[in-house]
């Protein structure tokens, strides 16, 4: 019995606690990003995600395992990407863009959410420390999912939404060859650059919609 209790002593609860709200949060905010991908396709014509049950906000519908595991602990993953079919599009390339764009704004709206949920409980006075908390986490992910994908870098959305500008020639040849891009992303997480700029416009974009919510943050 004393064995026992040395063990759950020697436990890193808190650790564990944030293990658990990083994942929900992954979670939550990859299957909302990656639905809006689904429904901003189909609203545009494309019927190939639904059919492909990809509009659902079912978690085991968008994860990939490997990539949700590395998002969790590495804070750099992925999802399963949202089948897009642009011959649906009534103008491919402005669909692309538009589809694209569905991701990043998606995760901004939820991250406001959050926040709006935070005042509403706060006001009430029913928010424990550790719902605040996650929320927190849950909002600065959001947002942080929602910048990074911004990044024009294939494959990444905002890339698509650059490339949208494109004549059609060279938008054609960048989109073939976009899944290259993957090796640059991986070597600007490995070496950390840019990871100061992007934590501070995180930082800047959550204050930001504290203030729009109303919520004071000293």
């Amino acid at each position: 019995m004393q064995y026992l209790t040395n063990l759950f002593r020697a436990l890193d609860l808190g650790s564990l606690r944030d293990l658990v709200f990083r994942l929900i949060s992954v979670l939550l905010c990859l299957t909302v990003h990656e639905a809006s991908h689904g429904l901003a396709a189909y609203a545009l014509g494309d019927p190939t995600a639904k059919s492909q049950h990809r509009l659902s906000l079912n978690p085991l519908r968008h994860i990939d395992w490997f990539g949700f595991a590395m998002l969790a602990v590495a804070g750099f993953g992925w999802a399963k990407p949202v089948p897009v079919n642009p011959n649906y599009f009534k103008k491919p390339k402005l669909g692309m863009a538009v589809t694209a764009l569905a991701g990043p704004l998606s995760n901004m709206v939820l991250a406001l959410v959050l926040l709006v949920i935070v005042r509403l409980l706060y006001m009430g006075g029913i928010l424990t420390q550790l719902g605040l908390d996650f929320l927190f986490r849950a909002t600065l992910l959001s947002i942080g999912l929602g910048i990074f994908n911004l990044i024009p870098i294939p494959p990444l959305d905002g890339s698509k939404v650059l490339f949208s500008v494109l004549p059609d020639k060279p938008y054609q040849m960048l989109m073939r060859y976009e899944r290259y891009g993957m090796i640059l992303l991986l070597v600007l997480v490995m070496t950390g650059a840019g990871g100061g700029y992007l934590s501070k416009l995180i930082y800047a974009v959550f204050t930001l919609f504290c203030r729009v919510v109303g919520l004071t943050i000293v």
